[in-house]
């Protein structure tokens, strides 16, 4: 059976979440790289938005199919490979990590998308990050003092952790003051503890810049 194919940007929290999990669940394979500020930007050459529509990454193809959000991809990968669980079994564990999925995956990261940015322009854009990231990042603090143990939901790595990291990695780059938010920070140490989140990291990525790598 052929590799997955992952089509992805360094930079891209959405790709990295998707990375994570296909290295915490040991699945090997291809990366694809789509240059998102290259030549106009790649995901929006014909040829990649054949294979998604929304011209956006990461796109995953596994399976003979082709999947085109990075949560939907987490919860397949989830069903065809449960051999390292990123789901509770408890439902209420369940909700609880589907809710800070929810949080992170359309209230927070949707608004520092480049597309986004974009139309907010070169002299705005950084602004309007820390501004949504700030607003974002003080409800899921208080969602996170109710829930975390080691991680995000107890003490077991859940699909809310592999969306979290990425999301800090974001409000680093936008100069958000992790300070506000210690509960936060002290999760996202914890977890690029671990091999397939310091494996997956956007600095460990064949199309990271090179004086960027690490």
């Amino acid at each position: 059976m052929a590799k997955p194919v992952l089509y992805t940007y360094y930079r891209s929290s959405c790709s990295w979440r998707v990375r994570i999990a296909l290295a915490w669940k040991g699945i090997e394979y291809e990366s694809r790289f789509v240059n998102l500020g290259k030549d106009g930007g790649q995901q929006n050459k014909d040829e990649y938005a054949a294979i998604n529509p929304m011209k956006q990454v990461p796109a995953l193809v596994m399976n003979g199919s082709t999947m085109t959000q990075s949560v939907a991809m987490l919860e397949y990968l989830e069903e065809v490979h449960p051999e390292k669980l990123i789901l509770p079994k408890d439902p209420l564990d369940r909700v609880k990590v589907r809710e800070l999925v929810s949080v992170i995956s359309g209230g927070i990261q949707p608004l520092q998308n480049s597309s986004v940015l974009q139309k907010i322009g070169d002299e705005g854009k950084m602004e309007w990050g820390k501004f949504w990231l700030d607003k974002g990042f003080q409800a899921l603090e208080q969602t996170l003092k109710r829930t975390a143990g080691k991680y995000c939901v107890g003490d077991t790595v859940t699909m809310a952790d592999v969306c979290l990291v990425p999301q800090v990695f974001n409000a680093n780059r936008f100069k958000v003051e992790m300070e506000q938010f210690p509960v936060i920070a002290r999760l996202n140490g914890e977890l690029l503890k671990l091999d397939a989140f310091r494996e997956s990291h956007p600095f460990k990525m064949d199309d990271c810049p090179e004086n960027l790598r690490s």
